[in-house]
């Protein structure tokens, strides 16, 4: 373990092995640690820490949603081959106006419904998009 400050986060989830499948998609890893209802990847890029506990009954995907902020075009263009390959994007923008900012992004929703964009924040603006597509925006 290093010294580096890192986020977490801990998500209850329906069904681990789901889960698990998802997020070595999106993230393009395997967890470090494993259990029949458990499972925690740890992330050098981005910094985070992020543990799911099995708990069908604690699920809630209403609380808004979770994001990766990529540098610029080329790491987003790369990230989403990535994830292609894996998972299902479920919307993509481009030039939207989303959280008083100007972002190209897309979304995948894993198995429980969170929602998560992957975004390169382009410069702030004064208005969001009122747009349907941009619907899971703030």
């Amino acid at each position: 373990m290093n010294n580096q400050i890192k986020f977490h986060i801990a998500l209850n989830v329906s069904e681990i092995g789901a889960t698990v499948d998802f997020y070595k998609g999106l993230f393009n890893a395997e967890p470090v640690k494993l259990k029949n209802d458990y499972a925690k990847f740890e992330l050098d890029e981005p910094g985070l820490v992020i543990s799911f506990i099995q708990a069908p009954d604690k699920v809630s995907s209403h609380f808004g949603h979770l994001g990766l902020r990529v540098a610029n075009e080329t790491q987003l263009a790369k990230r989403k081959e990535e994830v292609e390959k894996k998972l299902k994007i479920a919307l993509e923008e481009t030039n939207t106006n989303c959280c008083y900012a100007q972002q190209d992004k897309f979304w995948v929703n894993d198995p429980d419904g969170y929602e998560w964009e992957v975004y390169h924040f382009k410069k702030d603006v004064d208005k969001n998009d009122k747009r349907p597509q941009a619907v899971a925006c703030c």
